[in-house]
């Protein structure tokens, strides 16, 4: 039985190049009525564990959050999902310095605005103010990234550094951290304080 990551891979094909009728069949035998159009892995792996935090089974109630590989790509992907293609509800999270992107994007597929929510910076910023260095440093210690953290914190180009830029800095040094703290971080949330863009993107859908 075909599953979520089936239409991803599929859409992923298309977006680059391939055959839609792939991702057009198991749209339909998935139920998909909305597609999440999130900028990478991590931001993927942060709606879905929020989601799971609240109960939630998004690909049962006909929602993918997909991942476009970069905000430069809002345009093919609300292209092929939205009302030129599949005809699928758009949402999303974007960046505020991507934000006229994903706006002239959703113009030209004649996708509404509404679902989409901004970042100031970016995802990985809004959980860290939400947490706190210090919280953080004590997820670092658990998962064993402490005495990375720390070797980080005494290159140059960190001196002067506001300590929520170093560690979204640092989350992005090494292939796959953003992706597993976007779990960790999301996870270690006090529910009254989920970053606002990821609160009213999970309440829009």
């Amino acid at each position: 039985m075909a599953d979520v990551r089936a239409f991803r891979e599929a859409v992923t094909s298309w977006a680059a190049g391939g055959p839609g009728g792939p991702a057009k069949e198991l749209a339909g035998e998935l139920r998909v009525r909305t597609a999440v159009l999130v900028e990478g892995l991590s931001d993927l792996a942060a709606v879905e564990t929020l989601a799971g935090r609240r109960g939630r089974d998004l690909p049962a109630e006909g929602v993918c959050v997909i991942a476009m590989g970069g905000a430069m790509n809002v345009g093919r992907y609300a292209t092929l999902l939205g009302p030129p293609g599949l005809g699928l509800r758009l949402a999303g999270l974007c960046d505020e310095r991507e934000q006229p992107y994903y706006d002239r994007a959703l113009e030209r597929a004649r996708a509404p605005r509404q679902g989409f929510s901004v970042c100031t910076a970016d995802l990985e910023d809004e959980l860290v103010r939400a947490l706190g260095v210090t919280r953080i440093e004590e997820i670092f210690r658990a998962e064993g990234d402490l005495p990375a953290w720390q070797t980080f914190l005494r290159q140059p180009a960190q001196r002067g550094r506001a300590p929520h830029q170093q560690m979204r800095r640092f989350l992005g040094t090494k292939k796959g951290r953003k992706i597993r703290y976007g779990h960790l971080l999301v996870e270690a949330l006090d529910p009254q304080r989920v970053p606002a863009p990821l609160d009213s993107l999970l309440a829009s859908l």
